[in-house]
């Protein structure tokens, strides 16, 4: 984890720098004309963006250690509590949107390799592949449209209420906010646990010893609970929980849309306006998101497969 959180963390600085965005001229925005050179300088200085790239990781680096993810240039705050806010947000989106399209995935796929051939197999398979090659912010937008605009059964944007107190704000005005994006990004995610389910448990199917199943009488449901469900299941875990980045990737897309305040909008507005230190903050948390993701993978993987236990043990 730490090798991986300092390469992302220096090309992630690298990349920074090297855009065409001018982080002193982002920072100062509107008033830009009001600004002359001596001042900018100062602003320079005041944030360390005269030094050298090296010195700047190094200095950057060295107050990460101590705990320090320094001062956003956006919103002049520090960055730890900016993410601190927005984390939630964004982790209830995300965990909503990865459990619906897990389960959903898994029982389409379980569904279409059963019904192998039939409409119902082609049907999902066509749904699938539609899908996985429709752009996240454009299903958002259609989802907008349909049933934010034209049915009004879900609000046009935001997390909470527009003009609502914070304190007022109730449950149900959270999960009605939420439903929107949740299921923009559930709808997206079902395809590849779909089809990768599918595949795997064709391949169960066509084995040995549940053609000896066979034989013996077994069919259906039955079969697939007493065989397959458990070779199915550990591929789709993990693929499930390798599909952390991905969703992470489709919330910046999805909150840009509904204007939901989470860690995605915040990223798209420290990239446009060049605020390095909220940015290298959430590519970090995002590395960690994602980490973390994988190694529960990789523990569930140990607790359902005694062959990874045995061989622990040998």
């Amino acid at each position: 984890m730490a090798t991986l959180l300092v390469a992302i963390c220096f090309i992630s600085f690298l990349l920074i720098k090297n855009s065409p965005i001018d982080p002193i001229q982002a920072y100062i925005g509107a008033d830009m004309l009001k600004v002359g050179p001596e001042q900018r300088e100062k602003i320079a200085e005041h944030w360390g963006l005269d030094q050298p790239i090296i010195v700047q990781f190094v200095s950057w680096g060295s107050a990460l250690l101590t705990g320090d993810l320094g001062t956003s240039m956006i919103y002049r705050r520090p960055v730890a509590e900016i993410i601190h806010e927005r984390f939630l947000h964004s982790f209830v989106l995300m965990i909503t949107a990865w459990v619906l399209s897990g389960i959903i995935g898994f029982a389409m796929g379980v569904i279409s390799a059963m019904k192998k051939d039939t409409w119902v197999d082609k049907f999902i398979k066509w749904y699938c592949y539609t899908l996985a090659s429709t752009p996240t912010f454009w299903l958002g937008l259609l989802m907008l449209i349909v049933f934010a605009v034209w049915l009004g059964w879900f609000p046009v944007g935001l997390g909470v209420p527009a003009g609502v107190l914070a304190e007022n704000v109730t449950i149900a005005d959270r999960i009605h906010h939420l439903i929107l994006p949740a299921m923009t990004l559930s709808v997206i995610g079902v395809a590849n646990v779909a089809l990768h389910t599918r595949q795997k448990l064709l391949d169960v199917l066509a084995s040995e010893y549940v053609l000896f199943a066979r034989a013996r009488g077994e069919h259906g449901f039955g079969l697939f609970w007493r065989h397959g469900l458990r070779n199915v299941a550990m591929p789709a875990i993990t693929l499930q929980f390798a599909a952390f980045s991905e969703l992470f990737g489709g919330a910046v897309l999805a909150e840009q849309v509904f204007s939901y305040p989470g860690l995605g909008q915040a990223t798209v507005e420290a990239g446009l306006r060049g605020d390095v230190p909220l940015l290298l903050g959430l590519v970090i948390c995002s590395a960690l998101f994602v980490f973390v993701g994988n190694v529960i993978a990789d523990l569930i993987y140990y607790v359902l497969d005694p062959r990874i236990r045995e061989r622990r043990m040998i």
